[in-house]
């Protein structure tokens, strides 16, 4: 089991520390427990919609403290697919429009544009599925920040970034490309930031599990997510389970 100084936990936050940001009760008090042990927690979401200083805000209210680089999203692993100076149409929150900027790439409005990034947002309507899927069709580059299909919540789960990312697709008649867990542009954040990482701590097998295996670490499924009702596949074989964060560190650190 993974302890001791200098290792890493890469921690899911949805469904792992909260839901629709309602602390999941235990889980400030484990990630504490995780830190005086020497453990570091790198959290990695693919929730592309809050920026960093909006996560950071979250956990704050959630009674845990992070600085900028335990932060690693779905946002900036699609941001890295783009050089800067080429230009791009957030379909997507101000996540997305954060992790472009920072990446130094010009954030349009309205065509015509170098690539397109679909992310979750509430905004997504019609008019904005048409824009997208126009751009792409017309050549722009396509890139999702991720294909989760649902995202929960306490009154239970809700269409994720997964589903509007089908949606244009669909209406463009295009395959993207799939910045975050598990695909390459994730993973090559998590090894440049956690080299040290020792264990995948997440509620869907799909992303949490398969991120697991790509980078060759052991999976921790945690059932107080997407898993709790017993329907998210199995896809990936967790290596172990609990009910929630704070049953994983006690059994490893009791």
């Amino acid at each position: 089991m993974p302890g001791g100084d200098h290792e890493t936990w890469v921690v899911d936050l949805d469904g792992v520390i909260w839901l629709a940001e309602q602390p999941i009760a235990g889980s400030a008090q484990a990630v504490d427990r995780l830190r005086r042990a020497g453990i570091r927690v790198l959290f990695a979401t693919n929730n592309a919609s809050p920026t960093v200083a909006e996560l950071q805000e979250r956990l704050a209210k959630a009674e845990i403290s992070v600085e900028p680089d335990d932060l690693v999203t779905s946002a900036q692993a699609a941001a890295s697919m783009l050089s800067p100076g080429t230009s791009a149409f957030p379909c997507a929150d101000e996540g997305v429009i954060e992790a472009l900027g920072n990446r130094g790439v010009e954030v349009v409005d309205h065509g015509p544009a170098d690539a397109v990034v679909v992310g979750w947002t509430q905004r997504f309507d019609f008019d904005l599925m048409a824009e997208a899927a126009g751009l792409v069709r017309r050549g722009a580059r396509f890139i999702g920040t991720n294909e989760d299909p649902t995202h929960p919540t306490p009154r239970g789960l809700l269409p994720g970034s997964g589903a509007l990312l089908a949606a244009v697709a669909t209406a463009a008649q295009a395959t993207p490309q799939v910045a975050g867990k598990p695909h390459e542009p994730m993973v090559a954040l998590l090894r440049a930031r956690a080299p040290g990482a020792a264990l995948i701590v997440g509620d869907r097998p799909s992303t949490d599990g398969a991120l697991a295996r790509r980078i060759g670490l052991p999976f921790a499924l945690v059932r107080s997510g997407v898993t709790s009702d017993g329907r998210e596949p199995m896809t990936v074989e967790p290596d172990e389970e609990a009910p929630d964060l704070a049953a994983l560190v006690e059994r490893h650190l009791s």
